[in-house]
């Protein structure tokens, strides 16, 4: 959803409704998960996908439908091998969509959403899915204010404070309660959207290594901020033009950021009077990843002096170094997929095993650490 957002906040703008499909759930193998989103929009121009192919055909002619009635729709697409032209996901797994029409007319919170989330400021979208509410009820949730009903206070209350416990993880899914917002009744199912600032990639090294990172990092969604004391390898033009560049010392630059339990730091720089201090710094504070390059009798030297410096055993175990998974990687771009790789890895609980060697779901459930 936040991919096609910009497209979705200018047909918006424009008064022109669209029909939106979004997946609020999702069972064994999916190919998406909740929240992907596929609209359709004027003379029929389609974003996004719910399924990387298998039903967005079906999807867009139930889009299409929705745009004439103006009734929002629920649909399950699932495996079908009874019929070999049966619309169906050929990975074997369920998704099921919600599939609304969306105007200044039907919606009156979308635009607002959609500028929170284009200015990096959190918000959640409730809808309502299914129950004794009007589906297709959509609710805006602030951290300061809320805008837009479900249908009845109570459940307005009940979903507010629901989204806002969500808005603080990250959280995004289905959620049930009784007409009037009842915690104990599930006939009313919602899908709360959070719509948190995306994710940090601090990386630190203004080397070739630290470009293809950068490019691979803007590419999974993070925020990414270059940073290196160097004038002469900091600059704009080596980086993708998304990705923030400061010249400054490493840990000087950390030690006025803020990271969280989301941020993702890279130590690229590869000589111990910048990775020292600032490895010092980050392994004392919040972060999802930290991943030191160098050889391992770099890593070795560079732990020494980190215990050296205080840090016990507990903290030096975050420490991911060298960094990234075994592909034999060599040049800058293979590093940045190795690195990758590993983030991703830690972020959904992976082994880092080719799948044929593994059983079992492909995409098991569980929430994201990162």
């Amino acid at each position: 959803m936040r991919e096609i957002l910009p497209a979705l906040g200018r047909w918006y703008a424009e008064g022109e409704p669209f029909g939106l499909a979004t997946v609020v759930s999702v069972s064994r193998s999916a190919p998406r998960g909740p929240g992907a989103a596929m609209a359709v929009g004027p003379d029929d121009e389609v974003v996004g996908s719910v399924s990387g192919g298998c039903v967005e055909g079906a999807v867009f002619e139930l889009a299409k439908e929705v745009l004439a009635d103006g009734e929002a729709r629920l649909q399950t697409f699932g495996y079908s091998d009874e019929d070999a032209f049966a619309v169906g996901l050929t990975c074997g797994g369920e998704i099921t969509l919600l599939v609304r029409p969306v105007s200044p007319g039907t919606d009156s919170v979308f635009g607002a959403v959609a500028d929170s989330v284009a200015g990096h400021r959190p918000v959640t979208a409730a809808t309502v899915v299914d129950g004794p509410a009007p589906r297709g009820a959509a609710l805006a949730v602030w951290t300061d204010r809320v805008s837009g009903s479900l249908g009845s206070p109570g459940l307005d209350a009940a979903v507010t404070a629901d989204a806002r416990g969500g808005l603080a993880q990250g959280a995004t899914g289905l959620r049930h309660y009784g007409p009037q917002g009842q915690r104990r009744e599930d006939e009313v199912s919602v899908f709360l959207h959070s719509f948190a600032p995306p994710p940090r990639m601090l990386v630190f090294g203004a080397i070739d290594y630290a470009a293809a990172v950068a490019r691979i990092g803007d590419f999974l969604g993070y925020r990414v901020t270059v940073c290196d004391a160097r004038p002469v390898f900091a600059t704009p033009k080596r980086f993708p033009g998304g990705v923030e560049v400061v010249v400054d010392w490493p840990h000087r630059y950390l030690d006025r950021t803020e990271t969280d339990a989301r941020t993702v730091i890279c130590v690229l720089t590869h000589d111990p009077k910048f990775d020292v201090p600032l490895l010092e710094l980050a392994l004392r504070r919040p972060a999802a990843y930290i991943g030191a390059m160098g050889s391992r009798r770099t890593h070795d030297d560079r732990v020494k002096r980190l215990r050296e410096a205080g840090l016990d055993e507990q903290r030096l175990a975050r420490l991911r170094s060298p960094v990234g998974l075994d592909l034999g990687a060599r040049t800058p771009e293979e590093v940045a997929v190795s690195v990758a790789a590993e983030i991703v890895a830690l972020r959904w609980g992976g082994s880092g095993a080719p799948l044929t060697a593994t059983a079992g779901a492909i995409h098991p459930a569980g929430a994201a650490t990162i």
